[in-house]
C-alpha cells in the first residue's frame, strides 16, 4: 500500500526507526585484495540487484533497454543494508541497483559511487589507485602561509578562452590546470597569472557530477561555442556526489578518466604553490529523482506540513540534513574528497540550510583526520526559511555563536556597505558616492569579531564579487547608469580601486571573483550560471585592457601580506582598531577613517566615498605614504613618501599610510 510522503517522514522520524536502522559502516562499491564489495543502505526494499555492465550508458551498449552482463540478488544483513561480495577485482566495470520497494520497482545509481559514465547513467567500480597520477602519493599542499587569498574560478571560465594560451585539447577542462606556464604574448595568464597577483587558495566552482550539462555534446561540441551546441553551467544541481564531472573531463565515456585527470589538476595546483577548495552544493538536488530518493523514498527531503517539499533553496527542495543517515552521507562525502583528491578546503552553498550539529562534526572529522585548521571550511549563511525534522538550527547568521569558530561565512556587511545590495543591483553603496560611512564603519567592524556574529576575523570571508549576482564592474555600472563596456570609465576604475583596497585592507580572509581585478563583465547578466560559454569565460585579452586595475590589486594584496594586524585571525584584533566616519565621528560627511595600533606597527586607512576633496589632519608624527587611489605600490620604493602634518584625500579613493 502506498504511503504519501509525510507519512514517510513520519515514519523515518520514529525512534524506533533509528535504533533499527541507522547504520555506521563503509557503503558503496571498493576494490581491495580481497576482491570486490558492494554495500547499499535502503532500509524499505524488500529486495536489491547488483547489476554490472561493460559500459556506462545505453547508447554504448547499443541497446534501448538496459542489458546488464551479470544480475546478482543482494543479500540484507542489518541496519537497512544490503551486500555482496565477489572474489574478482572488477574495477573498470560499470554497475547499478535494480530495488524492489512496496510501490514498485526502481533502478539506481549508487549513491556513493565513486565515479560514473557518460551523464552519470551508471556508477562505475574502481581500484582507485589505479587513477593516481606518478607522484601522487607524494602529493602535499604548499605550506600554510599567515595569510588566505581566496580567488574564485569555475573550471571552464578559467582556461576555455584562446587568448589564455592553453592547450587547445585542455581548454575549458581539469587538465588546463596541469600548464604551469601559459600565456598571451609576454603576458601571464593561468597559474602564472595567479601566483604573480597574489593569490593562495583557489576555490573552483562545483567539480563533482551536475546534470545540468549534457556531456556528451560537451564533448562533441568541445570548444565549438554556444551557437554550435556547447552546454555550460555553474553545476549547482548535484547528481553523482562522490564522482568527479565528467564534462570538464577529456573523455566523459571513460569513467576512470574524470578521477585521474582532477587529481592530475590538484596535483599540478600544489605544485604550483596553491591551495584548492572544493564548492559543495548539500542544500539541494537537481530535482528530488535521485539515487539518494530512490534508494530511501522521502527520508532525505524536508517536508512541510502539508506534504509538500521544502524549499528554502529556491531550487525545489531542501536536503534534510538533520536525519541521521543524511547526515553521515554527507560527511562520508567530505571526508572522501578530502582524502581521495588531497584536497585542502570546502565552501559550502547555502550553508545556512545545514543543521549545525552537520557543520560541527564536518569540521571535526577534518580536524582529526588532517590536522587542526589543515582544511578550511565557509559557505553562506543567509537566513533563510526551511522545515527540518526535530529540534535543530540551521547554520545561519542568527545561530553563527554555535558553530566552531574556525568555519567562516560570506560577510554581506561588509559587501554591501562597500558596493550596495547584491540582490538589489541599482543599490549604490560607500564607494558609488551614498557617503554612508556609517553603514561602512559597522562592516569593517563586522569582520574583526564580537559583532555577535562572529568571534575572530578567521571567519569573516571578506569579498564584495563571487559568481553569483553582478560582477564587480557590472554592479558599478548599473550604479552608474553606464554600459559595462563603451562609455566612460574613470569614475568607475576609481570606485573599484576603492572597493578593492578597502576590503583588502580589512581582517578577514579576502575573497575575490576571477576578473574583478580587470573589470570583469558579463555584459550585467547577474545570473550567468546556465548563459553561453563566451558570456562566462576568463577572456585574458580584455583583462589585460586594464592592466593597471591589475597592478592595483597586486600591489594591495602583497602590501597586505606584509601588514601582520590585517593577518591576524585572533578575537583580540578587535581591540587594535579604531574607526570613525562621517559627522557623527566629527570627520566630513562621507569619510572614514581606520587605525590600526600593534606591536607590528601603527597604521591608517583613510576612505573617501565622497565627490570632493577633503583636507585632513594626520596624527602627531611622521608617516609613509604605503599607496593611494593612484598606486598600491609606494611601499616597495627605497626613497619612502612621507606626509607630516596635512594630507589630501580625493574623492572616491584610500589613501594607506604607516607611522614611522
Amino acid at each position: 500500500m502506498s504511503r504519501t510522503p509525510l507519512e514517510w517522514k513520519e515514519f523515518y522520524t520514529s525512534s524506533s526507526f533509528s535504533s533499527k536502522y541507522d547504520y555506521s559502516g563503509r557503503l558503496g562499491a571498493w576494490v581491495d585484495e580481497e576482491g570486490t564489495h558492494f554495500a547499499l543502505w535502503s532500509p524499505m526494499a524488500q529486495e536489491v540487484h547488483l547489476r554490472l555492465f561493460e559500459h556506462g550508458s545505453k547508447e554504448e551498449d547499443g541497446t534501448e533497454d538496459d542489458c546488464p552482463s551479470s544480475d546478482y540478488n543482494m543479500i540484507y544483513g542489518k541496519n537497512g543494508v544490503f551486500s555482496i561480495n565477489s572474489k574478482k577485482n572488477l574495477s573498470g566495470k560499470y554497475y547499478d541497483y535494480l530495488i524492489k520497494h512496496e510501490d514498485g520497482t526502481v533502478v539506481t545509481v549508487d549513491p556513493y559511487a565513486v565515479s560514473c559514465g557518460v551523464n552519470g547513467q551508471r556508477g562505475q567500480i574502481l581500484d582507485l589507485s589505479t587513477t593516481d597520477p606518478d607522484g601522487w602519493t607524494e602529493d602535499r599542499p604548499p605550506a600554510k602561509t599567515p595569510e588566505t587569498v581566496i580567488c574564485e574560478t569555475h573550471v571552464k571560465d578559467f582556461s576555455w578562452d584562446k587568448s589564455g594560451g592553453f592547450p587547445e585539447e585542455q581548454r575549458g577542462r581539469f587538465l588546463a590546470f596541469t600548464s604551469q606556464h601559459t600565456s598571451l604574448g609576454d603576458k601571464p595568464t593561468g597559474l602564472t597569472y595567479l601566483k604573480e597577483l597574489g593569490v593562495t587558495h583557489i576555490q573552483l566552482l562545483p567539480i563533482y557530477d551536475y546534470a545540468s550539462v549534457d556531456e556528451a555534446a560537451a564533448f562533441a561540441n568541445h570548444l565549438k561555442g554556444s551557437e554550435n551546441g556547447e552546454p555550460y553551467n555553474w553545476g549547482y544541481d548535484p547528481r553523482n556526489y562522490f564522482s568527479p564531472e565528467g564534462g570538464l573531463s577529456s573523455d566523459p565515456y571513460r569513467g576512470e578518466v574524470r578521477v585521474r585527470e582532477l587529481k592530475e589538476a590538484v596535483m599540478a595546483l600544489h605544485k604550483a604553490g596553491f591551495r584548492v577548495i572544493m564548492d559543495v552544493v548539500f542544500n539541494h538536488t537537481y530535482g528530488i529523482d535521485t539515487p539518494l530518493q530512490r534508494t530511501a523514498p522521502w527520508y532525505h527531503y524536508r517536508l512541510k506540513d502539508d506534504g509538500s517539499l521544502s524549499e528554502g533553496s529556491f531550487c525545489g527542495n531542501d536536503v534534510a540534513t538533520e536525519m541521521p543517515m543524511t547526515h553521515k552521507f554527507i560527511t562520508d562525502c567530505v571526508t572522501y574528497w578530502a582524502r581521495e583528491y588531497h584536497l585542502d578546503g570546502f565552501r559550502f552553498d547555502i550553508m545556512s540550510l545545514l543543521d549545525t550539529g552537520l557543520m560541527n562534526d564536518i569540521k571535526r572529522n577534518l580536524d582529526e583526520e588532517f590536522g587542526k585548521d589543515e582544511k578550511i571550511v565557509y559557505g553562506e549563511a543567509w537566513n533563510m526559511k526551511t522545515y527540518p525534522s526535530g529540534d535543530v538550527v540551521m547554520s545561519d547568521k542568527d545561530h553563527f555563536t554555535r558553530l566552531d569558530t574556525s568555519i567562516g561565512y560570506f560577510n554581506d556587511n561588509l559587501r554591501d556597505a562597500i558596493t550596495g545590495k547584491a540582490f538589489e543591483p541599482d543599490d549604490p553603496g560607500f564607494v558609488e558616492g551614498t557617503r554612508d560611512h556609517q553603514a561602512l564603519k559597522k562592516g569593517i567592524m563586522s569582520c574583526l569579531g564580537g559583532d555577535g556574529i562572529i568571534s575572530n576575523p578567521s571567519q569573516s570571508i571578506t569579498f564584495v564579487s563571487c559568481h553569483d549576482n553582478l560582477t564587480l564592474w557590472d554592479k558599478l555600472s548599473r550604479v552608474n547608469g553606464l554600459h559595462p563596456v563603451g562609455d566612460s570609465e574613470e569614475k568607475r576604475l576609481s570606485e573599484n580601486r576603492l572597493a578593492a583596497a578597502i576590503y583588502l585592507m580589512t581582517p578577514g580572509r579576502p575573497f575575490f571573483f576571477l576578473g574583478e581585478e580587470g573589470a570583469r563583465t558579463k555584459n550585467g547578466d547577474e545570473n550567468s550560471y546556465n548563459a553561453a560559454i563566451e558570456e562566462n569565460a576568463i577572456h585574458w585579452d580584455q583583462l589585460y585592457a586594464h592592466k593597471d586595475l591589475i597592478d592595483y590589486y597586486k600591489g594591495l594584496i602583497a602590501l597586505r601580506k606584509r601588514l601582520p594586524i590585517l593577518c591576524r585571525k585572533d578575537s583580540g584584533v578587535k581591540d587594535d582598531f579604531m574607526i570613525w566616519a562621517g559627522d557623527e565621528d566629527g570627520l566630513p560627511e562621507g569619510l572614514v577613517f581606520v587605525q590600526a595600533k600593534d606591536s607590528s606597527g601603527h597604521l591608517l586607512f583613510v576612505y573617501n566615498g565622497s565627490e570632493y576633496n577633503r583636507k585632513l589632519s594626520l596624527p602627531a608624527g611622521k608617516w609613509k605614504l604605503l599607496a593611494d587611489t593612484d598606486c598600491s605600490s609606494y611601499w616597495q620604493d627605497e626613497t619612502p613618501h612621507i606626509e607630516s602634518e596635512r594630507i589630501v584625500s580625493k574623492p572616491m579613493s584610500a589613501l594607506i599610510l604607516k607611522k614611522v
